[in-house]
């Protein structure tokens, strides 16, 4: 039997920077373009600002076979506290993408405590994107089979977009990184994911796609660098 190529895929953040909606739109991009997905959501309700974890399995071909995985291809962390609970996933070859941006990130609202806030709603529909105070960057792994991506998404869309699209710049990056889905596949299911909201505010549409152009052309110039090492 042949072997079915996937790709394993780890995001993590804080509540509020948009985890859950990148694993979606992976899973969506690949749906709609006929390859199979699994998207797992994972975010702690124990307390306030919990690690919100989204897992995302994408065949190339054929069906996926087991549900959970130890190790992943490509681990995104968006925040200190992330990298450290989700470390364990690296193994040699992964790509350990992270946003380098000296901002700190954000904390969930003051209406979000209580087990009763969470129980219908993840807990970053109740945050912000991108904090407003300085902060510093998760620590790259220094193991020299790990290769590292960092990327200012939180600074660019803190002074050049607006904070709502950060996870986009993410998005486009972890699409230009992965090459298993095209940017056009992405791009329908932001439009499709986003549509009534985009009805709603035709700005937000145009800085949406700004954010997933940028989070490609930094994830082609990392690449591009990367490989002139």
């Amino acid at each position: 039997m042949a072997t079915v190529k996937k790709v394993k895929i780890v995001i993590a953040g804080e509540g509020g920077q948009g985890v859950q909606s990148i694993g979606e739109l992976l899973a969506e991009a690949a749906f709609q373009a006929g390859r199979q997905a699994l998207y797992i959501p994972n975010f702690g309700v124990e307390q306030r600002g919990g690690v919100s974890i989204a897992f995302v399995q994408i065949a190339a071909d054929g069906a996926i076979g087991a549900p959970k995985f130890q190790k992943a291809d490509l681990l995104t962390v968006l925040s200190k506290r992330a990298a450290e609970r989700t470390k364990g996933y690296l193994k040699p070859g992964s790509i350990y993408l992270y946003d380098e941006s000296a901002v700190q990130a954000p904390t969930i609202a003051d209406q979000a405590i209580g087990i009763q806030g969470y129980e219908t709603v993840a807990p970053e529909g109740f945050a912000k994107m991108v904090g407003t105070a300085a902060g510093s960057p998760p620590e790259p792994p220094t193991a020299a089979a790990i290769r590292t991506v960092g990327i200012p998404a939180a600074q660019i869309a803190k002074t050049e977009l607006t904070p709502r699209v950060f996870n986009i710049i993410i998005l486009g990056a972890m699409v230009r990184m992965l090459d298993i889905l095209s940017p056009d596949q992405v791009k329908a299911a932001i439009t499709t994911k986003f549509a009534e909201k985009f009805r709603q505010n035709p700005e937000l549409e145009t800085l949406n796609y700004k954010a997933f152009e940028q989070g490609l052309a930094l994830g082609l110039e990392r690449e591009l660098s990367s490989s002139e090492r």
